[in-house]
């Protein structure tokens, strides 16, 4: 995939971009364990105090990136607005918890007194070098919950980002230039997939985060485990959302319209499969399908847009592959299921709503990367949960019911990172966020987060 910035409203190529050559790519990965030296050496409230300026800067730049991130894939300027803000809040939050999430803990006397020592100390110590993954449909989002914990642990950082954002990607790198960081604490390498094993085999790199597609993770997964270094994945999912027979149904249909189509659908944590009760079956896919028909696809860069094209025109071919065989298997259209009608230019999709799927349609097994929603009608919560975990994902879930006993079960039972009762999922700095199965392995955000990338050191203090 060349380096360059496509507008996927119209499908033109507007910039592109050389790769860095091998050797600008072995002198930025000098420089980032030359960093490393010395940022992991000073303490919490200088980095608190370059992540907080990075915070304000791109306050100050939410406009112009935003509308940048729009132009490169297509999401609507107001949510790329607010990814802006989410970004600039997750910066705040990390500078003001920091230190106390990588406070040296003290194990009691009583613990360790037949370990020989007078005292124990457990410190949290940065690894290196982190190499990061990135794809492409929160440019900035996925970027900054890894950059943020990372820096101020006192890593250093690489990031290889999809090569559909490449402006994105360099807008990073002089955000946290201006904002007062040494060269090398946080470089975008732009270069092509097939440089990243190089880099993760370099000896001057500790470790590597992805998030993107379970064969992306898979391969840095394989390389990283030969080199014996430690990795974070976040892969794909299939979020279920049940709809049980307590729930209120009108919140929980006009919830699920945003839950299926925030970022024009293309979000790992987006709510894909809907399992509802038949006891409210009709009355949630009639809201539902009501809410997706209404929803405004257009330029994205207008501000009354709600639905923008899909990113690359494969992911709208693969999405649109995955709508016709369900519907050659026999599914139904409640509303959707085709191209904008008018739109010859542009990788658009029509928000769509299908019913009937039945266990041998791809659209069963395999992710949906867009606006498309299958709904299930089941019989009871032992059949909800089994279908809710009927997927080889396990990113999150949402849960719909005001019965205690149902909660109970779902928080148990639902094989997932994470559990949302009455709402949708959202990432937020102080929650965890990961999946289990072929949704990856590690956490991002809050005290986990900033703690994968660090050494637990044991210091052990004789009498």
């Amino acid at each position: 995939m060349p380096i360059a910035t496509v507008d996927p409203t119209t499908g033109e190529t507007l910039k592109t971009f050389q790769p860095l050559t091998a050797a600008e790519t072995d002198r930025r990965i000098a420089l980032a364990r030359h960093a490393f030296a010395e940022h992991r050496t000073t303490g919490f409230p200088h980095r608190a105090r370059l992540l907080e300026r990075a915070a304000d800067l791109l306050d100050e730049d939410a406009p112009s990136i935003a509308r940048t991130m729009t132009t490169e894939m297509g999401k609507p300027v107001a949510a790329a607005r607010a990814e802006a803000a989410k970004c600039a809040k997750a910066m705040r939050w990390y500078a003001a918890h920091a230190a106390d999430l990588l406070a040296d803990e003290h194990p009691s006397a009583a613990d360790t007194e037949d370990s020989g020592a007078a005292r124990v100390v457990v410190r949290h110590r940065p690894l290196g070098v982190v190499l990061a993954v990135m794809p492409w449909n929160f440019p900035l989002w996925q970027v900054v919950r890894f950059a943020a914990p990372a820096l101020m642990a006192g890593n250093t950082a690489l990031l290889k980002h999809a090569s559909n954002v490449p402006q994105t990607a360099l807008f990073l790198e002089d955000l946290f230039r201006r904002a007062g960081y040494p060269e090398g604490c946080f470089q975008t390498l732009l270069v092509g997939s097939d440089t990243v094993e190089g880099v993760l085999r370099d000896r001057r790199v500790a470790a590597a985060t992805l998030t993107g597609s379970e064969p992306a993770g898979r391969a840095v997964a394989s390389v990283a485990g030969d080199e014996v270094k430690k990795t974070v994945l976040e892969l794909g999912g299939s979020d279920p959302y049940l709809v049980l027979p307590s729930a209120d149904v009108e919140r929980a249909a006009d919830t699920a319209v945003t839950a299926r189509t925030q970022n024009n659908g293309q979000s790992c944590i987006a709510a894909k499969r809907f399992l509802v009760h038949t006891d409210v079956h009709d009355a949630f896919c009639a809201r539902f399908t009501e809410g997706m028909r209404a929803l405004v696809v257009g330029d994205p860069l207008e501000e009354s847009t709600q639905i923008g094209p899909l990113a690359t025109e494969q992911g709208r071919d693969d999405l649109e592959e995955l709508v016709d065989d369900a519907v050659r298997q026999g599914a139904t259209v409640l509303t959707g299921g085709r191209r904008p009608p008018g739109r010859d230019r542009g990788w658009f999709y029509e928000p769509t709503v299908l019913t009937g799927i039945r266990d041998t349609m791809r659209i069963h097994r395999e992710e949906t990367f867009g606006p498309v929603a299958t709904v299930y009608r089941v019989s009871g919560t032992d059949e909800a949960i089994a279908l809710a975990n009927d997927t080889p994902f396990g990113l999150s879930s949402n849960v719909w019911t005001r019965d205690e006993d149902e909660t109970g079960r779902c928080a148990r039972d639902i094989e997932a990172g994470g559990v949302f009762f009455n709402g949708m999922t959202a990432s937020h700095p102080a929650l965890p966020f990961g999946g289990v199965k072929r949704s990856g392995y590690g956490r991002e955000l809050a005290a986990h987060g900033i703690r994968e990338f660090c050494n637990a050191t044991t210091l052990w203090y004789g009498p």
